[in-house]
């Protein structure tokens, strides 16, 4: 069927307690994969494009500075990779904007295809937060697609997303945001970090997302909460990726113990990142050392130079500009760009499949309800938001 929005996956997340994992894609071999293997485990799948991945996948490899329509057109081919692999899928499919940086970039997802967005306020002040917020949402909800947003700040660098420090979301504060906005859910900060340096041992303030959870039951409001910065940046792929020449140093994530941990005390959506560009790039160097001769090929020779150019990065979009139009449609046109796809897939369905299994999600996807876009559409007109 069509894909759907967040909220009723984040509904089923919440009535049967399990964590609904959320994953960036970068590349319509990445989407593939994600939803192939949530079809696998019968979960229901969200998949996220990030501000600057719309920028990426509109052809613009200097995705830090894509434009407006770099972003456009860029969005467009996110959702049509989606709704190629999805809409068929035997399983509820989510495509979700992370950290949309304005109301303009909100707008061009929704556009574009995309059944659900966040608008990241959390630098704005409280009031500006919730009035930037509240557009989105008038928007968003007024075509039947979700909303997340944000308050508090998570330390760490992810694309455009910075901050040196964090600064807790005040649980009174969190249901008043909800009050006023009207998301469907909210990305707090309570401990976890952006990028892949998160810290040794880093030990989630649980205290908050019960508080919040607590006060939420008890003004009748059903929201979800969201965990950003959750990327559990697993040890073994970091020394693999080393020993096949990388520099990746100082790496550490929030280890799985912790996460679970959270889903019981009122997390619904963990979003993860980084542990899908390090398990691809693991594969590509992995590829490329199995196989020298790939290393002067035509079509992937570029990939393999970059990456050794670059050995202190792990995000595959730095690698991948050599075949950027199999990263924005999907063509393959020869074997060598074939086996260099097979490994990106591989790589995500590696680190997406360990994780929809530990956050419980396993065996969910009936357990979804699956409304259209027209239908939220009228959800959201008689809820009066």
């Amino acid at each position: 069927m069509a894909l759907v929005s967040l909220k009723p996956i984040i509904d089923a997340a919440l009535d049967y307690g399990y964590g609904q994992g959320a994953f960036n894609v970068n590349a319509v071999a990445q989407a593939k994969a994600v939803i192939e293997v949530h079809e696998m485990f019968r979960a229901p799948a969200v998949l996220q494009g990030a501000d600057l991945a719309n920028g990426f996948m509109g052809g613009c490899v200097d995705f830090k500075n894509a434009t407006l329509e770099d972003k456009k057109r860029g969005a467009r081919l996110i959702a049509d990779a989606v709704k190629k692999y999805g809409e068929n899928a035997s399983i509820p499919v989510v495509l979700h904007l992370d950290h949309g940086r304005d109301f303009d970039s909100c707008k061009a997802a929704i556009d574009g295809g995309y059944t659900s967005v966040m608008i990241d306020g959390s630098s704005l002040e409280f009031d500006q937060n919730v009035e930037l917020t509240r557009e989105v949402v008038k928007y968003a909800h007024g075509r039947g697609v979700s909303v997340e947003g944000e308050l508090g700040v998570l330390a760490g660098v992810e694309d455009h997303v910075f901050a040196s420090n964090s600064t807790y979301t005040n649980p009174l504060k969190a249901v008043e945001f909800f009050k006023k906005t009207g998301v469907d859910a909210l990305a707090i900060s309570y401990g976890t970090m952006h990028g892949a340096s998160k810290g040794k041992d880093v030990k989630l303030r649980k205290q908050i997302p019960i508080a919040i959870r607590e006060c939420l039951n008890h003004e009748g409001i059903r929201g979800g909460l969201v965990s950003h910065g959750s990327s559990t940046v697993p040890r073994y792929i970091v020394d693999e990726i080393n020993a096949l020449g990388g520099n990746i140093q100082n790496a550490h994530g929030i280890s799985l113990e912790e996460l679970k941990e959270a889903i019981k005390c009122g997390i619904n959506k963990i979003n993860v990142d980084t542990d899908i560009r390090l398990a691809v790039t693991r594969n590509m160097k992995e590829l490329f050392a199995g196989s020298p001769k790939l290393q002067e090929s035509p079509s992937i020779g570029g990939v393999y130079r970059l990456l050794e150019e670059n050995r202190d990065q792990f995000d595959p979009r730095v690698f991948l500009p050599p075949v950027m139009d199999t990263v924005m449609y999907g063509n393959v046109p020869d074997e060598d760009v074939a086996r260099l796809m097979e490994c990106v897939e591989k790589g995500v369905k590696e680190a997406v499949g360990t994780l929809i299994v530990q956050f419980g999600a396993y065996g969910k996807a009936p357990l979804v309800k699956q409304p259209t876009l027209e239908e939220m559409k009228e959800f959201y007109k008689n809820a009066g938001c």
